[in-house]
């Protein structure tokens, strides 16, 4: 069997952790404890690092920082993270979060990695 590579593999690892990430049997409710918010930095840093750069400035995909950000709203972002770019490397996020922890995440974005 072939070794899985690439944005697959990252796929296939997040889907495999998700219960345990979720922290409460799987389910993943509208609320972001500050528990689940520990667990959405660190998916920034290293998921979406792994391909905007671990210190999230760009690589394959683009800088991501507040500063680059600078502009864009909040819903439009967390569009883009559930739902990804198509015909760019950019995966759908949704089947992996809620629509609320996507928010979170593009409020950490935009306020340069400090917690909603």
């Amino acid at each position: 069997m072939r070794e899985m590579r690439g944005i697959p593999a990252l796929l296939g690892a997040v889907l495999l952790a998700l219960p345990a990430m979720a922290g409460n049997g799987g389910e993943i409710t509208g609320e972001i404890t500050p528990g689940r918010a520990a667990e959405l930095e660190r998916l920034v840093r290293q998921d979406c690092g792994s391909c905007h750069g671990m210190t999230l400035k760009g690589g394959l995909g683009p800088d991501i920082r507040a500063s680059a950000l600078a502009g864009r709203d909040r819903a439009g972002l967390a569009g883009i993270i559930l739902d990804g770019v198509p015909g760019t490397p950019m995966p759908p996020w949704r089947p992996l979060l809620s629509e609320e922890e996507a928010r979170w995440i593009a409020q950490y974005l935009l306020d340069g990695g400090k917690r909603p």
